[in-house]
C-alpha cells in the first residue's frame, strides 16, 4: 500500500492522488483516485468500502506511510482490539 502524489488533479472531488495496493494473494494492482491529505480514518473507509468490501481484510499491511499510520489505520476502521481479551 502506497501512495503515488504527484499526479495532475482530476475527476469531480479534485482528487490529486492515487493510493496503490497489491493484492499478493491474486497478484493484481488496486489504483484508488485519493487526496494528498488524507487522514488515516479516510484511507481506513476508503479500503474498506472499495477494497476489503469485495476482496476479504488482509493479512498483512505494509506501506510506506510511518507506522503511526498503519496503527491508526487498523485500530479505527476494522475494529482491532489493542489489548486482547482473556475471556
Amino acid at each position: 500500500m502506497y501512495w503515488v502524489t504527484a499526479v495532475p488533479p482530476g475527476g469531480e472531488k479534485s482528487y490529486n492522488a492515487c493510493l496503490v495496493i497489491v493484492d499478493r494473494y491474486r497478484k493484481t494492482p488496486i489504483f484508488l483516485p485519493s487526496h494528498k491529505d488524507d487522514t488515516a480514518m479516510d484511507t481506513a473507509l476508503l479500503i474498506w468500502n472499495r477494497v476489503i468490501s469485495h476482496t476479504g481484510l488482509f493479512i498483512n499491511i505494509i506501506g510506506d506511510r510511518n507506522p503511526n499510520f498503519s496503527s491508526a489505520f487498523g485500530y479505527k476502521r476494522i475494529f482491532l482490539n489493542s489489548l486482547p481479551s482473556t475471556d
